[in-house]
């Protein structure tokens, strides 16, 4: 008899715990995509200073240029790579 009372407390914990993964779900995908963003941006700034090094070519790492990288991924690059072209 005791049983049945708990059922709808069960449910309520089981809508409860549901509702927060859903909520927490859409700020760590974003959180994750800039991670994954930053990552590929600062290893393809060390890479395109090493090889730009036999072109007598670097984009300068300096906070901005790692912020920009690491916010804007491969198009970050790409647009400090025409700036420091100009």
């Amino acid at each position: 008899m005791a049983a049945l009372y708990m059922l709808p407390v069960f449910a309520a914990g089981i809508f409860v715990l549901w509702l927060v993964c859903k909520i927490l779900s859409v700020p760590l995908k974003i959180l994750w995509k800039l991670l994954v963003n930053a990552v590929i941006g600062a290893v393809l700034l060390l890479i395109v200073n090493f090889f730009g090094g036999f072109f007598n070519f670097a984009i300068p790492i300096s906070p901005v240029s790692a912020l920009v990288a690491g916010i804007f991924g491969i198009p970050g690059v790409i647009v400090l790579a025409l700036i420091a072209l100009f």
